[in-house]
């Protein structure tokens, strides 16, 4: 665990507009920098980045955070890996609090990391001297740029090959490492006589190896063993070199071989990944949807490929989001993504791309192909097939209209699906909340704490302790009350905080701070001697308010808590 004083402490050196502008072009636009949104596709600039308050928000897609979580988007890698990337461009090292037993881990995995790429290293030098492995790749249509690009080596057909690179070969780091395996006593490679592909982490880090043979022979393709640096559920093969290609696509298209995606790479289509012999999972799409904004899976159109695309829509389904797009699309029968752009080109299998099924029609096609729809039996098996699926996608906007989808299909009212489903839809008659005018004391809560984010020096002006009776007032926002009382007590405590979205990240108040910090970009310039009485006029409302309410509360008999 990295300490909370080190990344308050990293986020004051670095500069965001720095770290922005290293992977796009930014424009100064008065006192903020302006660029299309790198996290989905615009053609007039709302992504705004802020100098004088650190973070960045985009008004079209609601993207917010500060360096650090610009670096975790852009780059698709994790908090822990953003942080340092940052450090080390500010030349600090990431101190963390670890137990002994996560020091054993993070040794270990250092040593694993090491013995891959050496691993791989040795493999890339193996292919130049095997003309029968060469000329596999050649009938196979790849170059030698493309094989340069992944990687790509060969393990030669002999049982002992690493027994030349490392001169332990009983060392545990290669066991550990899945490239040995023992039998009887006797020890020998796992990969033998077969085209490498190294596997490769967001940070470009070898972490496994899949391994296909050249000629006949089962299995037809070998993975690496799962180690404490692969997790096959979480890694996409080649999404390291298609990083920049997804961006620039606007889609990532997700195929399940490797031959496939470095096939289609050489053919232009370069925003492929693959999964690694397993099943989507729920952390390939929220990756995935951290890439882009249309995430497309293509499969065989066989039974099995249609299963595994039911899979994958199942997993999707709790990761969607209002403006982002699913989409499956299934080849002809007996052809798959490398074999299909070789003899069609790029033009004609991203005119396939193009008509993908959008994750909405797929879904009701496969629900209603199961039944009958004609009988009141079929109808009702349809729903109850249904309500799971729906009841897991919590984005708005696609929940409605896919409720309204299955309600038509069945022939009832999107009432009654609702209600059948214990699901509570808003009066038509009311507004979305953020829509809606925010309530008094809602409205002074939220003032109060984007002018401490604004002047931290403010806390000085307020007593946490006299928020204690808002415990009472049923009307309050509970998050930005906790919000408040959070922040006040650690501004009075002598914390130093320069991003409070990163300082409660860990908590559900992360989230409550990302949201408001966007009300700070109205705060460009602004006079402290100002700033200093608004916030005392409006912590002054605010007590009155909950006092007022409190006191109602006490007439009605219903709460004795005074202020």
């Amino acid at each position: 665990m990295i300490p909370q004083a080190f990344i308050q402490d990293l986020l004051h050196r670095v500069d965001i507009v720095d770290v922005v502008d290293r992977h796009m072009r930014l424009k100064r636009a008065g006192a903020n920098y302006v660029a299309c949104c790198p996290f989905h596709s615009e053609k007039t600039p709302s992504f705004t980045v802020s100098q004088t308050k650190q973070f960045y928000h985009c008004f079209g897609c609601g993207a917010h955070g500060t360096a650090i979580g610009f670096v975790m988007e852009y780059s698709g890698i994790g908090f822990v890996d953003a942080v340092k990337e940052l450090a080390q461009g500010v030349g600090m090292s990431v101190p963390e609090e670890r137990s002994e037993r996560s020091q054993r881990r993070a040794d270990e995995s250092e040593d694993l990391h090491g013995v891959l790429l050496a691993a791989a290293r040795f493999y890339r030098t193996a292919l130049k001297t095997a003309p029968r492995a060469i000329d596999y790749l050649k009938r196979r249509g790849l170059s030698g740029d493309i094989a340069k690009r992944f990687g790509i080596g060969y393990a030669p057909d002999n049982w002992q090959n690493l027994e030349a690179v490392f001169p332990d070969y009983n060392a545990k780091a290669l066991a550990a490492a899945g490239l040995v395996k023992q039998n009887e006593g006797r020890r020998y490679d796992l990969f033998r006589d077969r085209i490498m592909f190294p596997i490769v982490d967001v940070r470009g880090n070898v972490i496994g190896f899949g391994g296909r043979v050249l000629d006949s022979g089962e299995p037809k393709y070998l993975n690496s063993p799962e180690t404490s640096v692969f997790e096959k559920g979480r890694e996409l093969y080649g999404l390291y070199q298609a990083r920049r290609a997804i961006r620039d696509a606007g889609r990532v298209l997700v195929v399940e071989g490797y031959m496939d995606v470095v096939a289609l790479a050489q053919h232009g289509v370069q925003y492929a990944v693959a999964t690694l012999g397993t099943a989507t999972t729920a952390s390939h799409v929220q990756k995935l949807l951290r890439q882009s904004d249309e995430v497309v899976f293509c499969f065989d159109g066989d039974a099995a490929g249609r299963r595994a695309a039911w899979r994958a829509l199942e997993v999707s389904l709790a990761d969607l989001a209002d403006g982002k797009q699913v989409r499956f699309l299934f080849l002809p029968q007996g052809e798959d993504p490398d074999s299909y752009v070789r003899s069609q080109g790029k033009e004609v299998f991203e005119g396939l791309l193009e008509a993908a099924m959008p994750l909405s029609q797929f879904l009701l096609d496969e629900l209603t192909a199961r039944v009958d729809v004609h009988t009141p039996e079929g109808c009702a098996k349809l729903l109850q097939d249904a309500k799971p699926l729906l009841k897991q996608v919590t984005a708005p906007l696609l929940s409605l209209l896919l409720r309204k989808s299955v309600a038509e299909r069945v022939g009832v009212t999107q009432m009654e699906l609702d209600s059948q489903f214990q699901i509570k839809s808003p009066p038509a008659s009311r507004a979305r909340a953020s829509d809606l005018p925010a309530r008094q004391t809602h409205s002074l809560m939220r003032k109060l704490i984007v002018r401490l984010m604004a002047d931290p020096a403010l806390a000085e002006l307020a007593d946490p302790q006299a928020l204690a009776a808002a415990e009472a007032v049923a009307e309050l926002d509970r998050n930005e009350l906790n919000a408040l009382r959070f922040q006040l007590q650690t501004l009075r405590c002598g914390e130093q905080v320069s991003s409070w979205a990163e300082y409660a990240r860990s908590s559900e108040l992360g989230s409550v701070f990302s949201r408001l910090e966007e009300d700070l970009l109205s705060f460009e310039t602004f006079k402290t001697d100002e700033v200093r009485a608004e916030f005392t006029e409006f912590w002054a409302r605010l007590l009155r308010e909950i006092d007022k309410r409190v006191k109602l509360l006490e007439l009605q008999g219903k709460s004795t808590v005074k202020i």
